[in-house]
Order: C-alpha cells, then structure tokens, then sequence
C-alpha cells in the first residue's frame, strides 16, 4: 500500500517539476523515485497487510510481482534519454503515466476483490491508451492509440460483464468468498457463474494479448513509440499473468476442470500464432511483438500446471523475459532512432560498428530463445518442469519444444545481420554512457540468472 501512495505522490510530484524549464532533471529524479518505491516494496516482504476492508492484499506474491514491474521501469527510464533531449515532449506527463500506470499493476497483484481488479486494470489501461498516442506527429501512434482504446474499452467492458456474473452468481466480489462458494457448490456450479467465468478469461486473456484476443497486439505495438512498446510488453504483460494466475488459484480452484479445457484451447493457439506469426516479419519491432504473444502461451503453461511450482515458475519467466526484452527493445530504439529504420537491414554490421549494442541484443536473443547459460533457458526449464507434474500434459511440453525451435530462427535473424552482414559504411551509433552502464547491467542480470537462477526462484 505504501509503495501505492508513494508512486501516486511522486506522479504529481513529477507533473509540477515539469513547469521547470530544465527537462534534465526529470530522469534521474524518476529513477531515485522508482529506487525508494522499490526499497520501500522490499520491507513488506514477510509482513501481509490488508487495506479497505480486505479488498487488496499485500503479500509476499504481491511484493515479489511489484518488485520486477519497478525493477523493469527502473531499468527501462535510461532508454528515453531522447526524450530528455527532445525540447517539444512532454516528459514529465510521460513519466507520470508510467508512474500511474505501476499503480494500476500493483493493484492488479495484490488484489483480494474483483472491483479492485477492475480498478487496477482501468488505471493501467488508461495510461496505456494516452501513450500508445503520444508521438502526435505519427499516423501509425494515432491509429495505434485508436485500435488499442477501442479494443480496450469492449474487452473491459466484457471482464465487467463477467464480474457482474460472478457476483449474481455467488453473491460476493471477494474471490476468497468465491472459491468458498465453489467448494460449497461441489461442481454444481450455475451457468450464470461458468459464463462469468468465460467473460473473466477472456476479458484478462486480451490484456496479455494471449490468442484468439491478440489481434491488436501488433499493430498497437508497432505503432506505438518503442520506448513505450518496451513497458507494454514487459510490466503491463507481467501485471496481467500474476492477476490472471492469482484469479484462478484464490477464486476459480475448485472449477479447474471446467476452465482448464479452455485456457488449454487458448494456450496452444497461443504458442502457435506468436511463434508462427514471428517467423514472417520483416521488421524487428513487429518480431518482437509476436514474440512477446509466444512468451504469454510459455507464462500460461504454468497457470495451466496449477500446481506448487507454478507461482515461482511465472515469477522467474517474468524476470527472465522482462530484463531480456527491456535490453531488445532498447537497442532496437536506438538502432531505430538513429537509422532511421526497425527493420532487420538496420541492424547490419552493428557488431562491427558498436560491440557493446550488439552484444547485449546477442544475449537478449539468446535469453528469449532459451539458450542455456541466460535466464530465458530456465524460464522456460521451470515452466516446462510444473507443466510435467501432469504426465497427461506431455504432449503440451513437446509442442512448446518444438515452437521454441521455431523462435531460434527468428531470433537468430537479428544476430546474424549483426555479425554476418557488411555494415554497407553506416555510421557509429551514439550511445550515452549511463544508456550504456545499463545495458551492461542487464546483461550481466540475464547471464547471471541463467548461472544462479535460485536467486530468484526461491523466492516464492
């Protein structure tokens, strides 16, 4: 709850210093704001506190979550730096959102109550919608913003339809009181609850742009500017599969087998689409948007595992995934910045003419693709190994075997056009020296995970 007030002060705290003509100052003091919220995160851990009437929880699920989605701002804030130099952009709103936004993710991990749910998910979406549309000069932000809030809005209100349901049904929004209801029901459930229960799925399933319901995903992230693509993919996704997993665990546990059918349905269409989708693109930003589809179908398998191992499984996927795709986005913005171009041809010969760039993009392809020694390798070990509790699902694990071959190929596409292709006289890539301390740090986290991955793993 602190960490909540302390981001919702900071943001209007952010929104009056932008009345000083100095932009300069807005980063390092966003970032010193993200570093207090993050050690201020870390005291609630082993000290469960309940606010407004148990409506949200903030428990060790709930610190452990908010830790890697400030973790991942905090890592993320030294690629806009062209922001900072940019005299017409509206820093100071676009720090403030992203803060608003983290508000909006906390309360979607530690809510106890569906109407918190809600409110979490509006907040952050809200957010969202303003800075998918923030590059007003571009046609392809605008129709970006448009697609996402209109597709946002019906998908909303489809997730309050279910929650409406639920609570005619069962007569409660606490999801506690919920899953009693279900127990108490003995898988006599009514249709009334099951159709709520669909609408939910569905309703969480379109925020993590898991398929069917990811249809705008990459449109939305293409056209949206890629320093804010990067926090799309990586704090909102990791928002939307800790609500989704903690729905099913704490309020539909009981309907496991009236759920799992379809989540099943959906996680495999999802690995096939992202993984599939990925393999066509010809530029770099759309490949890292189907790729960040295919990574929502890996997180799935642990919600479907359902199992002791599945909580700990998402959380390291989701710090594996978060630290490798904040440093592939942040390359691809600079490259896209000054190249003038997101498609595989700008990455040319960027081994030869920035070592450091290229480097840490290998090891971000390598840690998506799964590669032993990075933490995309166990990301993907552990949800493999929660889904083999049940050796009914092999066949599940033998898909997303050969799906995450599938990916080697198109992630290996941007390291070799790196290193095998000439680099045609392109000029060096200006790199900031803090742009480059942070790169190297989240290389060196994503090496050092996929060496040591208890450091995380038993954390939960």
């Amino acid at each position: 709850m602190t960490s909540i007030i302390l981001l919702s002060v900071f943001g209007i705290i952010n929104l009056f210093v932008g009345f000083m003509k100095s932009k300069k100052v807005l980063l390092p003091l966003s970032l010193l704001f993200l570093v207090v919220v993050f050690g201020v995160n870390l005291l609630s851990w082993n000290d469960t506190q309940s606010y407004f009437n148990n409506m949200l929880t903030i428990d060790n699920y709930a610190v452990a979550f908010t830790g890697v989605m400030v973790l991942s701002t905090l890592l993320l804030l030294p690629f806009s730096q062209r922001y900072v130099d940019k005299e017409d952009a509206n820093l100071a709103e676009y720090y403030t959102l992203l803060l608003f936004a983290l508000v909006g993710s906390i309360m979607m991990v530690g809510y106890e109550n569906l109407l918190m749910l809600f409110i979490g998910v509006e907040i952050l979406s809200i957010a969202m919608y303003v800075l998918a549309g923030s590059d007003k000069s571009s046609l392809r932000s605008n129709e970006a913003a448009l697609k996402y809030f209109l597709m946002g809005s019906f998908f909303t209100g489809i997730m309050l339809f279910g929650i409406v349901m639920i609570y005619g049904a069962t007569g409660t929004f606490n999801v506690a009181e919920i899953g009693a209801v279900e127990v108490a029901a003995d898988g006599l459930m009514s249709t009334m609850f099951i159709l709520g229960m669909l609408l939910l799925i569905i309703g969480i399933s379109f925020k993590i742009s898991a398929a069917p319901f990811h249809f705008w995903a990459p449109d939305v992230y293409d056209g949206t500017p890629t320093f804010f693509t990067a926090f799309m993919s990586t704090v909102v996704k990791t928002a939307g599969v800790a609500a989704f997993y903690k729905l099913m665990v704490a309020a539909f546990a009981a309907a496991y087998i009236t759920w799992f059918p379809t989540l099943i349905a959906i996680t495999v269409l999802t690995l096939i689409v992202g993984n599939v989708g990925a393999v066509v693109q010809t530029s770099m930003k759309r490949m890292l948007a189907y790729s960040s589809i295919s990574h929502a179908g890996y997180m799935l398998m642990a919600l479907i595992a359902f199992n002791q191992l599945s909580d700990s499984s998402i959380l390291f996927y989701s710090v594996a995934y978060a630290s490798a795709t904040i440093a592939a986005f942040g390359v691809l913005k600079m490259v896209q910045d000054q190249r003038g171009s997101a498609a595989y041809e700008a990455f040319n010969g960027l081994g030869k003419t920035n070592p450091l760039l290229a480097f840490a993009m290998t090891v971000s392809m390598l840690s998506l693709a799964g590669i032993p020694l990075t933490a995309g390798f166990f990301g993907k070990f552990f949800v493999f190994t929660s889904v083999l509790q049940n050796p009914d699902l092999l066949w599940l694990v033998v898909l997303a075997v050969i799906l995450a071959a599938v990916g080697i190929y198109y992630y290996f596409r941007v390291v070799i056009a790196m290193y095998m292709h000439p680099a045609e006289n392109r000029e060096v890539i200006q790199v900031g020296s803090f742009t480059s301390f942070t790169l190297i740090f989240i290389t060196i986290l994503t090496i050092l995970l996929g060496i040591a991955p208890a450091l995380v793993s038993d954390l939960l």
